[in-house]
């Protein structure tokens, strides 16, 4: 419990600063944009790949691949949620919300949260997770805007991304054993240490942009309690009913309760669908994460 106080002490001291440098105006919007690059395509990729540098054991495999079914699952439940539980909503509504389902901010806010709790086994984990989640994105996800598929534009989105990249091939270590030379291996550690300082500054600079007058009604306060409460609840409780282990359950329900992903907001301008509700969806949703954060922690440990 001391141990989950202190990384959450940390993550909102970070959160603080990265609010504070925004408002006072030490980083411009593109400075923003570069440092968001910076953290999710070299930052982040390093770091999952620096995750694998470890050895293969029959459990580790099992957990790999009971997190991986978990997270097809909660991809098939995201979307029913936004076949069924927002249909009544207009349209471009239940576009957002659908979306924001599937494609939430795991991969950014997540991933930090879980390699700070379980370690570098959850960093793994977490990376595996991901994994469906950036399928159904580019496929599901972004057929809810413009109405037509294209499997092979999703494949090539997928398998050219950064952390996808490096997902397979820390995968391809660790199962082969072949030892990364120290002189390659060293910079990219280095770097994965900059993962959780540099997710949480960003996360302060985009809580920094909230105009609170326009950011709450009705509508979004219930998309939150979905993303936020039912949707890990649901993995919390099926999770309880199988053989694994409690890094996974952790995970899980973790990477489950995160905000919506901020590539909701840029879809919904791209294509028309009501962006200023997308922006008050991600932004709102990001804002209640850091006490839900907290207390499925340590409903979690």
């Amino acid at each position: 419990m001391s141990q989950l106080w202190t990384l959450e002490f940390n993550i909102f001291a970070m959160i603080g600063v990265g609010f504070l440098v925004k408002r006072i105006g030490m980083v411009s919007k593109t400075g923003q944009k570069n440092l968001t690059d910076l953290e999710l395509y070299v930052i982040l990729s390093c770091n999952i790949f620096s995750s694998f540098m470890t050895k293969l054991t029959r459990d580790r495999a099992a957990e790999c691949l009971w997190i991986l079914g978990i997270s097809i699952g909660i991809q098939v439940l995201a979307v029913l949620y936004g076949k069924f539980v927002f249909r009544g909503h207009p349209k471009d509504e239940q576009c957002n919300m659908s979306y924001a389902m599937i494609c939430s901010n795991a991969g950014f806010l997540g991933n930090p949260i879980a390699e700070g709790i379980f370690g570098s086994t959850g960093m793994m984990l977490g990376s595996i997770y991901l994994i469906p989640q950036r399928i159904m994105m580019w496929s599901e996800g972004l057929a809810i805007y413009t109405g037509e598929s294209n499997p092979r534009a999703a494949a090539k989105k997928v398998i050219t991304h950064p952390c996808v990249i490096a997902c397979i091939l820390g995968v391809f270590f660790m199962v082969t054993g072949i030892t990364v030379p120290a002189i390659i291996l060293a910079p990219i550690q280095t770097l994965a240490k900059c993962n959780t300082a540099m997710s949480m500054l960003v996360i302060g600079m985009i809580l920094a942009d909230i105009d609170m007058h326009t950011l709450v009604d009705k509508t979004v306060v219930m998309f939150t309690l979905h993303r936020l409460v039912f949707l890990p609840l649901i993995v919390y409780i099926v999770c309880l009913f199988l053989p694994v282990t409690k890094p996974v359950i952790g995970v899980s329900v973790l990477l489950a309760a995160m905000p919506a992903g901020a590539t909701t907001s840029m879809l919904a301008s791209k294509y028309e669908r009501n962006p200023e509700f997308a922006t008050r969806l991600v932004i709102f949703s990001t804002l209640c994460s850091i006490p839900a954060i907290f207390i499925w922690s340590m409903i979690l440990i």
